[in-house]
Order: structure tokens, then sequence, then C-alpha cells
């Protein structure tokens, strides 16, 4: 998911799809109004009242509290330079502290860490909630930074540039006011820009189309604009640059749809576009070589490279109008690419083969590819860290839903590694296992899916049981260590499962496509797949099966419900899309319209209309009672969605739980309290309902 804007005024009926249909709650979408909030409070306090009272609550508020602000949690790294960057949160530091130390004082075990920016203080001294975003370096001695700072959690931020030898701002550096775009350094005295420059230069979704460049001293109104998009753009179109050894490249890109976009270099002043398939992801130019990931078969003088393959071209060559490619990777129907990235010298590939990770090393010498895969773990969740621009050194994670996280340092020029820290057990895993089944979809699909549970579960149907899903936009979900799920679920004789719908990227681009638009009924019939063999294997019922998704997984719960409202007894639904007639008209909707359809066009909204949860609730069904929550600080799903479905459920008499946190943007939560209050309202909810 991405991003926001537009807010709409009240009104009753409005037209959509060539057809007027009345909707009694769009004063909802007024984030702000003293109505819609006064709504909000009373909701969300009815809701902390009564699950406050559940007797788990205390205890997992207490646990999760304490795993959040854990010192033994990892504290993982960014390399920029010659120093180690970390952003860090605890008891001490609710707001988190932005901190550094040098990479051999990191590699000791013991850091020795230099506090940078107390976040915690600047909030009290502006007086603002300052959720801290992102660090973007000034190459190579990355002394100076772009620091973004949003205000409550949401996407939009502001720009100040930060000293990171004198640990202050810069008196008079270079400063963005509060906006969604994309800001780098070119070089000292240069910014490459996209913002909000005034009316007329964002997206219908609240995106940036200019590129400017901004020279330091001067005004960003009379800065240089080098590039642009149009309104109707899905995203950002942004500039970004690429090194390759002493080679600096400058790249521009606009994005068209959700997943296409238009790739150009800035080359003696002008912009030359790079001829690849716009449905291809970029990835970086290492040794003049350009790597591309295919998501859609691409034909180049009569030869089919297949999507989903990593591929290589001669960066030179291919500005100058002349493809010489090479297949770096071709995956097999059930592997897909996760990451690549590169080192000053290497390239790394995290390979998803069945969900399970496996990371590889390549070289390109004598004008070809070759690899080595590293030894790590087995049977887990490989992901990379942080990289070296400046050398082969990296970072990687381990983990799966038992085995506590583990971080590794590593040379890819060696293929050393050794682990630097792991997590605490939070919990006893030993008497758990982990295992990995298929179900049949309605279309014969079959559908992979990870269930955690004690090695002596019965098979009573009496289990209470949790499926997590998401299903969208080609996102990979993968075992990851469980820790308050543990606690809080697994602890307390829960059941938890990770379903692999159609939608995500488990099995390559491919598994993705044959989720979206007018296939998006494969999505839920995976996940009532997954849902009904766990009560064939007598593991739970509908009495005790619960479910639980965030953001597009918000989506796919509200679906669930109101498809198949006798499969499940909880529904957990966290920063949803709802509301589909209007998904495009709220804050960044209009930007997933490549995924979902257009509901303006109505050939479209035909069959979005049939699985539109706020469309599709009916009175005198004997729906679960639905637990919502949401941000008001969510300015990339607007809360509404939340916010119209509770108001309509209620309307017909329907029991909701609803808890909309005032800040915490799309995250939901901007400090390890607020986190830990989600957790505790969430899970009691989960066994008032399930036990």
């Amino acid at each position: 998911m991405k991003k926001y804007v537009v807010l709409f005024a009240a009104a009753v009926g409005v037209t959509f799809g060539s057809q007027a249909q009345e909707d009694d709650y769009l004063w909802l979408e007024e984030v702000d109004s003293p109505k819609a909030l006064e709504f909000v409070e009373s909701q969300s306090e009815n809701t902390l009242e009564t699950l406050k009272k559940e007797k788990e609550y205390s205890s997992i508020y207490d646990k999760s509290l304490e795993i959040y602000n854990s010192s033994e949690r990892i504290a993982y790294p960014s390399i920029k330079g010659d120093y180690v960057y970390n952003f860090w949160k605890d008891k001490d530091h609710v707001r988190g502290i932005w901190r550094r130390c040098s990479i051999e004082s990191y590699n000791s075990g013991d850091p020795d860490w230099e506090t940078l920016l107390d976040v915690d203080e600047l909030s009290e001294k502006d007086n603002i909630k300052w959720v801290f975003k992102k660090s973007t370096g000034l190459y190579p001695e990355y002394n100076r930074f772009l620091l973004e700072l949003s205000k409550g959690g949401g996407d939009a931020v502001v720009t100040r540039e930060f000293d990171a030898n004198k640990k202050q701002f810069v008196e008079d550096g270079f400063f963005l006011e509060e906006s969604k775009g994309f800001r780098t350094y070119l070089d000292e005295n240069t910014l490459i820009v996209s913002t909000d420059f005034g009316e007329g230069t964002m997206t219908n979704s609240g995106y940036p189309i200019q590129v400017k460049l901004w020279q330091r001293g001067t005004q960003l109104k009379d800065a240089q604009t080098i590039f642009e998009g149009e309104t109707t753009d899905a995203f950002t179109t942004y500039g970004y640059v690429f090194r390759d050894g002493d080679i600096e490249y400058t790249f521009l890109s606009r994005t068209l749809t959700t997943f296409t976009s238009q790739n150009f270099v800035w080359i003696d002043n002008k912009a030359v576009k790079i001829d690849v398939p716009e449905d291809a992801t970029v990835h970086d130019i290492l040794n003049n070589e350009f790597v591309i990931e295919l998501k859609s078969d691409w034909v180049v003088n009569s030869k089919t490279y297949k999507l989903g393959s990593l591929l290589s071209l001669n960066f030179t060559e291919l500005i100058k109008g002349n493809k010489e490619i090479k297949v770096i990777l071709e995956p097999s129907s059930l592997s897909s690419i996760s990451e690549v990235f590169v080192t000053k010298n290497k390239l790394l590939v995290n390979l998803l083969t069945d969900v399970t990770s496996e990371l590889f090393i390549y070289s390109f010498e004598n004008n070809e590819w070759s690899n080595i895969k590293v030894t790590a773990p087995d049977f887990g969740t490989i992901s990379v860290v942080t990289v070296s621009d400046l050398s082969d050194i990296y970072y990687f994670n381990f983990q799966n839903f038992i085995i506590p996280s583990t971080l590794y340092s590593a040379d890819a020029g060696t293929n050393t590694f050794n682990a630097y820290k792991s997590l605490p057990a939070f919990f006893d895993a030993s008497n758990y296992e982990i295992n990995q089944f298929k179900a049949k979809s309605k279309d014969g699909t079959m559908v992979p899916y990870f269930m955690i549970s004690s090695k002596t579960i019965k098979k009573d149907g009496a289990n209470p049981a949790l499926v997590f899903a998401y299903g969208g936009f080609e996102v990979s979900y993968q075992p990851f260590y469980l820790s308050s799920f543990g606690t809080s679920w697994l602890a307390k004789g829960g059941v938890f499962v990770l379903a692999n719908i159609r939608g995500g990227g488990e099995y390559g681009p491919k598994w993705h496509q044959e989720g979206m638009k007018e296939k998006r009924q494969n999505v839920f019939d995976d996940l009532y797949a997954v849902s009904e063999d766990l009560i064939a294997k007598n593991i739970s019922s509908p009495e005790h099966l619960g479910v639980m998704g965030g953001s597009n997984g918000g989506l796919l719960v509200g679906v669930a419900f109101t498809q198949r409202p006798e499969l499940y007894n909880a529904v957990v639904c966290l920063v949803p899309l709802l509301d589909m007639q209007r998904y495009n008209k709220l804050l960044a909707g209009a930007s997933w319209m490549g995924e979902y359809g257009n509901p303006d066009i109505p050939e479209e909204w035909a069959y979005i209309k049939k699985y539109s949860p706020y469309h599709n609730l009916k009175e005198g069904m004997n729906y679960p009672e639905v637990y919502f929550y949401t941000s008001t600080k969510d300015d990339r799903v607007h809360p509404a969605h939340a916010r119209k479905m509770v108001a309509k459920m209620n309307g017909m008499g329907y029991k909701t739980y609803y808890y909309e946190n005032t800040e915490g943007g799309h995250a939901g939560s901007s400090t390890n309290e607020q986190r830990a209050t989600s957790s505790a309202l969430m899970f009691s909810y989960l066994w008032k309902k399930l036990r």
C-alpha cells in the first residue's frame, strides 16, 4: 500500500459508475471534524472500557510492553560510510533516539553509541508529536543528513538538514515543509527534490509530479524543474542516484500506475528514456550491468525472457538503444525473487522457494554472472538488513516462527558471516511445532499455509485458531518470530496460521496477477480454503476460528465476514480498506487502481461491487462481532473506511468493537506504549470470542 490527500464535505447522493448510491456516513470522511471525532471518541472509549475488563488484558499489555522495551532487542544497523546508525525506542526514549557508532565498535558486540538526536526532547521543545521516519545521508562521508520527521506518524513529512558531527540541525540548511515526496543529495550543495510545489504539482492521489534541482542558498520556488509527470499518475515522480564505482548516474522515475513506471537517466541536461518494460522493477547498476526484474514476459530479438526473471543489460549500450541482455536468474514455478541488494562489488539475491529463503552472492566477471550460496540457516526467513556502498560488508537476519531473530555480520567478498546477536526467547518454544500444509482452493490451486501449534494438540475442533493473511500488491508474507504473538496467543493455548494466498508474491508475479482486479475473488477463496482445511483437519471449528489482516489484509477480512459470516467467530480488521466505491477518492486510494480496478468505470465497478464490504452489508445476518482498529493520522488508508463500516453496522443493529488511535499513521502506533495497548485490545478481544 502507498499514500494520500483530498477530503470530502458531506453529501447525500454521489454518482459513481453511472449509478447513484446513498451514503449516510460521508461525514465520517472529514477526519478532524468535531462530529466525526465525537463518534470516534465514543466508540473507542466503549471498546477500551469493555476489553480492559477481560482478565488477559493487563498481563498481555505488560508482557507486550516488556518485549517492545526490552534492552535485549537487537539494535539493527544501517551502514553509512564508516558508521553504523540505529534508531532506538525504549521506556526512557518513548519517541526514540537516533544514534551511531563506528563499524568496529558495533562489531565488538558492545557498541559505544553516540546519540545524535533525541526525538522526545525535540517533541517537547517544538510541542509537536514528532515521529522519526527516515534519514538520507550525503555520500561518501555521510556527515550531513536529510531527516524526515512526521507529525503524528503519517506519510507526509517535514524535511530538515542535520549535521551529524555537530549533532544539530544545520542553520539555514535545506528545509522542506510537510509533504509526501522524495528528496536526496546530488552533491553537498544540490538536492534532487520531489515535493508539493504548489497548485497543480501533485497527483490525484497526493504525490508530487515534479522533480527539481535545488541549489543551497536559493529559494525552493527558484529550483530548476528537470522532469514532470501528470496529475493522473499513480505515485511520485522522483529522482535518485545510482553509483557504479566512481561513476554516478542521476535517474528519474515517473510512476504511471500502481505497477508500471517509466525510467530515465539525466545526461547532458536532458532525460534519456531507459528502454525496458514499464512493469519491470529496476534494482541497481553494478560493473556497468543494469539489473532489472521482469513482471511479465519480455520478447527481445525473438527471444522470450520469462516473467519473474532477474536480468542485466550493458548500461552504456542500453542508453544508446542497444540491448545486451544476460539472465542472472530464472526462478522456478515454486520460487520468486524476494530481495536484491548491491554492495560495492557484489550482487545479493534472496530467493524464496516454497516460502523459504535462500541467499546467493553473484559476481560479474569476464562478462558473465556466477553465484555462490550463503550457507545460512535453513527453513526460515532471511532478510538483508543493510549493505555498505563502500565495501562488501552487509548484515542479514534469520528468523522463523519459534526461533528468535538472529542478526549476522557478513562479507560478500569472502562469503563469510558470523552470528552477531540473537533475540532472547520471549516464550518457551519447546512445546510448539511448525507445519506447512497446502489447501485446495475453489479453482483447484494449491495454497500453502504454515500452522504453529502445540506438539500435543488435540484434534477435537476446539482449538482457538487465528488465520493471518494479506494477499495483495505482490507482497510475500514469510515466517517471522512470533514474540508478542507467542506470549499472548500460543502460550495461552492458541494456534497461529499464516496463509500464503494469491495476490502476494510468494510464487512470483503470476501468483500476484491471479489475484488482481477481476480475479480478486481468488484471493478470498484461497483464504476460505485454508480456513476450511483447518476445520477439515479438526484443528478448529467456526466457533473457535478467527481471522486477522491489516490494510489490504483489512479489506480481505472485511470481505471474509461479509461473504462467509458462518466461517469465523472473530475478525480483526486493522487500518482497512472497506468502501471500495470511494476508495479511489480517499487519500492515496487512486494510486491503487492498478491492483483493484477503477470503480468509476462501470465495467470495473461491476466486479468490485461484488465484494466491497461496505456495500455488501446486509441486515438480519449472523455476522461475527468484528474488531476494527485504525488511526486518525493514517494519511495512506483513510480512517473513514473503518469509521463508516462501524457506523453502518451499528445502524443495522450489529455489535462491533472499534478503536482509533489518535496518532501512529498507517502503522497504527507511534510509541511502544501504543503498540502494547493495541496488542492488549486485540488479543483480549480474540480470547473473549474464541475461547
